[in-house]
């Protein structure tokens, strides 16, 4: 995960094979010691195992150093009392542990791949991610007050060759009026009574939960391992569904049949923790006809026309008949939520490989399209795994260049405050090299090392 900073990626890649390591023959040694940490030769023969060819340079070089850097910032983290809350670091460790049980095909099956019980594992996934977390921390506040004057930009601008500018991608900004196809009564009513049906089943003690949900949930990503979701907090799930789940207080019960956007569910209650909830779903979606997906269209063929002919504009059409709420509170223009250096930022802007991954359908059209121009309608399949009918406006392109100081302030400044960000933490280590106790085994001293200065 890139947004935890290179070092620890070693340490991140390492959980995925722990079982792969089996130096037995190997006799166990200290060849680094920083501050009071020890890095043993277990530990650097394990992640060069697990990491192969991937590794640029000596791996008995390589792999050591990253680690010494990395317990710098963990001892520096403690003396400044960087918090790291249990609840931060479970937000990653049980979509992981879901991730990998997936991948390994069910608990069981993980737990004799990687050698651990589940209770072990995830003791290793926490110690990761909570180092992964106080690294990343700790690295922020070096940097906090690192910032780029507008005169340092344009003096980087002006002095960096054109042939090193960024590239910036083809960049798009769009507009979307949504409909949901009619969803019959009868079709809610047949999709209730499957998942009633589900219910009396477990009830009876004829089916588990599980074995229904791996059969017949509509959620790939959840059905795959029995229905499990990972540990989620209210504001983390859609509130149909999570007024249901926090209701239930007995893991032998199934809940009522809850509505969310994604669908119809019904639950069964896992675990709860502090504030957080794990439980299993069955999802089940109502069937759109395509004579309804028809109508849909032809209405939204009517619409498209009339703001072609300015009758109305695109975004009061949005707001009086679009029916997704996300982009009509917004006159339709489409957010993009993402992660850069950890923080999610949210900006109109889509990159056109954004677009296809949040929709291949809506990325097909647009590429085709000229700024201002309405779409014909078309479906896709939106972020809630239901298929709906919609017409886009391109509202603006920005063709693929290299960055201008013009158009581009803020790439530019973000490039000149990871420059003077590489500086405060290269000044940062070499310091603690200097005033930190280091010892390395005679063995492994004959390295061209990435940060000199271990060696004193």
């Amino acid at each position: 995960m890139k947004i935890f900073g290179r070092y620890i990626c070693i340490i991140w890649l390492s959980i995925y094979n722990i079982s792969s390591f089996a130096q037995n023959n190997v006799i166990d040694e200290v060849v680094w010691v920083v501050g009071d940490e020890a890095i043993l030769k277990s530990e650097v023969e394990k992640l060069r195992l697990e990491l192969g060819g991937s590794i640029s340079g000596n791996p008995y070089c390589v792999i050591p150093e990253q680690l010494a850097v990395q317990k710098l910032f963990l001892h520096q983290a403690a003396i400044d009392s960087i918090d790291v809350t249990d609840a931060e670091v479970n937000m990653y460790v049980e979509p992981e542990i879901n991730e990998r049980i997936l991948l390994a095909g069910s608990k069981e099956k993980l737990e004799e791949y990687m050698r651990m019980t589940l209770t072990q594992i995830r003791e290793e996934y926490f110690e990761l991610y909570k180092n992964k977390i106080t690294e990343k921390k700790m690295r922020a506040k070096l940097t906090e007050d690192v910032k780029a004057t507008p005169a340092e930009v344009r003096r980087y601008f002006k002095n960096i060759p054109e042939d090193s500018l960024p590239l910036i991608p083809t960049q798009v900004e769009v507009q979307l009026l949504v409909q949901q196809p009619r969803i019959h009564q009868e079709e809610i009513d047949r999709v209730k009574n499957t998942l009633r049906e589900y219910t009396e089943r477990v009830n009876s003690g004829t089916t588990s939960f599980s074995t229904l949900a791996r059969l017949y949930s509509e959620d790939p990503a959840s059905a795959r391992q029995g229905g499990e979701m990972p540990y989620m907090g209210r504001g983390e799930l859609d509130p149909g569904f999570a007024n249901v789940a926090f209701s239930l207080s007995d893991p032998a019960k199934v809940s009522k049949i809850a509505q969310s956007e994604f669908g119809f569910h019904i639950i069964q209650l896992i675990d709860k923790r502090g504030d957080k909830i794990k439980c299993r779903h069955i999802l089940k979606r109502p069937e759109i006809l395509q004579e309804d997906v028809d109508t849909a269209m032809a209405h939204l063929d009517s619409i498209a026309e009339h703001i072609r002919e300015e009758k109305i504009s695109f975004e009061d059409a949005v707001r009086l008949a679009s029916d997704d709420k996300d982009t009509r509170n917004n006159r339709g223009i489409l957010s993009n939520i993402k992660i850069e250096g950890g923080d999610q930022v949210t900006t109109t802007k889509f990159e056109m490989g954004e677009l296809s991954a949040l929709s291949s359908e809506l990325a097909r059209v647009v590429n085709t399209m000229e700024v201002g121009e309405i779409s014909k309608p078309f479906t896709m399949v939106n972020s809630k795994g239901k298929t709906v009918c919609a017409i886009v406006k391109l509202k603006s392109r920005i063709n693929s260049h290299r960055a201008s100081i013009s158009e581009d302030f803020q790439v530019l400044k973000a490039e000149v405050e990871e420059s003077k960000s590489e500086k405060v933490i290269l000044d940062w280590i070499k310091e603690k090299q200097r005033t930190t106790y280091i010892r390395i085994n005679p063995d492994w001293r004959d390295c061209e090392f990435q940060y000199p200065g271990w060696i004193k």
